[in-house]
């Protein structure tokens, strides 16, 4: 900051000056908020317990009216009528004070229903008050609720922005704005590399080392995105968390890359699963999510724009779930899911509701036995859907021969899996000008050109379009826009910013 100012934590701590840091400062405020609401709970207490003595009183009065009124005519004046109460009912002085006091309208059976529902709220506001004096936990919650409302109430937006240095440029402004292939091993090793790194080849082709690995590693994700763009990572537990792309280190094409936990405050027992490339927080966007159940979730892309250091909840996942894609749309798109056994269902995207952050979601599609949800797609144009088989099939087909229905149907055959094809690994909304990464899991990676795999029917099991060594597999699969000079006359490119989650 250009301005500075001292600040001397100074403060009477059990009457004996003290300098404080702002941790113990805060302390100590915690500690004289939950006094305070010790005391004023045990105030509120007492309030209450006299207030249910006297209504106990009135309830034996009105119990018991015909002698009550007996007793009092009888008594040769107040102080006599008072005791004879007492001694008679059984009551307390202050009991047999109030009812001397009450007037006569609360004889009524309206007045008499009045009393006995007051009663009631009052043994309830007894019991709370007293749960609350006889919990510690109980207290915390309600102090951290009063200071979310202080802060609601009178909290405003920061006035001064914390960068990295007081001059008028920002980081990003130093830095070359260009699309980056983006690798994740299983083992959560990051880097990125220029999109220009990898040679095109033909289809079949045998590939180039993408990445370095250990022998008991290997690549499992791959994405691409722009250097000023933020990165929303999403687990496979339902937790979201971004980065700067600028921020993941750089790496030659053999190197394995920085142990994303350096970079990410995840949990180790957390998967990332899917990724997505966002430049601004808009509340005209929104991020669809699919879990492996086939659940399926819509939210608006704005919730997502203040990511805590440890991350935030992204959305509610039942037991065994996981969340496996998320995609970004504008509401107005077709979403296709995809599945291991090799089907596929499309519905409009307005069949699924917007949610909040930490919703559950709905049903998107009604998985067979042992089949499980693995690609998510968001139609824009109309494009081929290209889908790719674990031992290295894939082939192209029309977008049209997907029929549109309602979410939670079992959808149709979009390949035909077999034992020698192996189960549906991934699938993409493609066109003739893109461009297909394919990397294996042993780090074997191809870069080739789409119009080189044939548009084929649904009912069908593709070409071959990597050949793999024995005991490898494909693990991912990413589009990669040509340079401008290498798109055809009548292809067309996505401008970079597709990526596979």
């Amino acid at each position: 900051m250009q301005t500075t100012f001292g600040v001397i934590m100074l403060a009477l701590v059990n009457g004996i000056p003290k300098v404080l840091s702002l941790k113990e400062m805060m302390q100590h405020f915690l500690d004289h908020r939950m006094e305070v609401l010790v005391r004023r709970t045990q105030y509120e207490l007492d309030a209450a317990e006299r207030r249910a003595h006297i209504l106990e009183g009135y309830i034996i009065a009105l119990d018991n009216i015909d002698e009550v009124i007996a007793t009092i005519k009888k008594s040769r004046d107040v102080e006599t009528a008072k005791n004879n109460l007492v001694r008679k009912f059984k009551l307390t002085e202050i009991q047999a004070k109030a009812i001397l006091d009450m007037r006569l309208q609360r004889l009524t059976g309206l007045e008499r229903k009045k009393i006995e529902d007051e009663y009631k709220e009052i043994i309830k506001l007894i019991e709370k008050l007293q749960g609350i004096l006889a919990s510690v936990e109980k207290r915390w919650l309600i102090i951290k609720d009063e200071l979310i409302a202080v802060k609601e109430k009178y909290g405003d937006e920061r006035r001064t922005e914390v960068i990295y240095n007081f001059q008028d440029f920002s980081l990003e402004d130093i830095i070359a704005e260009e699309d980056v292939v983006v690798t994740i091993s299983h083992r959560g090793f990051i880097k990125r590399f220029p999109v220009s790194g990898y040679r095109k080849q033909g289809r079949g082709g045998k590939g180039v080392t993408g990445a370095g690995t250990k022998d008991d590693d290997f690549i499992e994700h791959m994405f691409i995105a722009s250097t000023h763009h933020y990165i929303l990572f999403f687990t496979d537990r339902g937790k979201c968390y971004w980065l700067k792309v600028h921020e993941i280190p750089e790496g030659g094409r053999a190197t394995r890359g920085r142990s994303v936990i350096n970079l990410l405050e995840k949990d180790k027992e957390e998967n990332i699963n899917a990724f997505v490339t966002v430049k601004e927080f808009r509340e005209d966007q929104f991020l669809v999510m699919a879990t492996e159940k086939g659940t399926i979730k819509k939210t608006v892309l704005s919730a997502y724009g203040n990511v805590r250091k440890g991350g935030i909840n992204a959305i509610n996942l039942v037991e065994k779930d996981r969340l496996i894609a998320v995609k970004m749309t504008d509401g107005n798109n077709d979403l296709v899911l995809g599945t291991k056994n090799g089907f596929a269902i499309r519905f409009h995207e307005k069949d699924v509701r917007d949610m909040g952050r930490t919703a559950t979601g709905v049903r998107g599609v009604n998985l067979g036995k042992g089949d499980v949800v693995v690609g998510l797609l968001v139609i824009r144009r109309n494009d081929n859907i290209l889908v790719v088989t674990e031992n290295g099939y894939g082939k192209r087909s029309d977008i049209n021969d997907y029929r549109i229905t309602r979410r939670g149907g079992k959808g149709v055959i979009t390949v035909k899996t077999t034992e020698k094809t192996g189960k549906l690994i991934a699938m993409m909304d493609v066109v003739d000008g893109d461009e297909l990464v394919i990397i294996s899991s042993h780090g074997m990676v191809i870069r080739q050109s789409i119009k080189d795999i044939r548009v084929m029917g649904r009912n069908t099991q593709g070409v071959r379009v990597i050949r793999l060594k024995e005991g490898d597999k494909i693990a991912d699969i990413a589009k990669v826009v040509p340079d401008e000079d290498e798109i055809p006359q009548n292809g067309s490119g996505n401008g970079g910013q597709d990526n596979l989650v």
